[in-house]
């Protein structure tokens, strides 16, 4: 006999402590706004790109601060809950189970299916939230935007597609050649 995982409604918004109520199925369950998105499991060429890109931060990265890959919960408010593909932090802001601290950096790897989510959507709930700087990498055609907050906005702080390399200052000193990520 097989059973059946029903998902939790909420009437009105969904909470952070609905999010309790999903099922472990291997799908994504964010909120922004009390707004449930979910998506799918990501491609092995994302995977690629997720797990070079993490190796390349962890050994960069300044003691006082820590990498992480999804899924690790970030949860500013009590409606809102992201998992970014990669997730900087302040050491000593990482909870028991989620954060809720601004991130340093969140890195999103674009996929097909969460590409217009990733650019605009999150980008405007991180730049809400004041996450210092947000990476867009793009495995399919290799390539990498970087942006730091200015004035409550992204602005363009660096970019290299294929072969080029970009030095990134922020949050750390990082150089980043988006093909050495897709070609392992």
């Amino acid at each position: 006999m097989t059973t059946m995982t029903v998902m939790p409604h909420a009437v009105e918004r969904w909470t952070v402590a609905d999010l309790e109520k999903t099922p472990a199925d291997g799908l994504r369950y964010e909120l922004i706004d009390g707004i449930l998105h979910v998506s799918p499991a990501p491609r092995p060429v994302h995977q690629d790109a997720l797990l070079e890109l993490a190796v390349m931060l962890r050994a960069a990265v300044p003691k006082p601060m820590k990498v992480y890959v999804a899924p690790l919960d970030w949860q500013p408010d009590n409606v809102t809950s992201l998992q970014p593909d990669l997730l900087v932090v302040r050491r000593a802001d990482v909870l028991e189970r989620n954060v809720v601290a601004p991130l340093v950096l969140a890195v999103e790897v674009l996929s097909r299916s969460t590409r217009r989510y990733d650019e605009v959507l999150k980008a405007s709930v991180y730049a809400e939230h004041e996450v210092a700087s947000y990476w867009l990498v793009d495995p399919d055609v290799p390539s990498i935007v970087a942006y730091d907050l200015k004035d409550d906005r992204y602005v363009e702080v660096g970019r290299a597609s294929g072969d080029e390399s970009v030095t990134l200052t922020t949050p750390f000193e990082v150089t980043v050649t988006p093909n050495s990520l897709v070609s392992g």
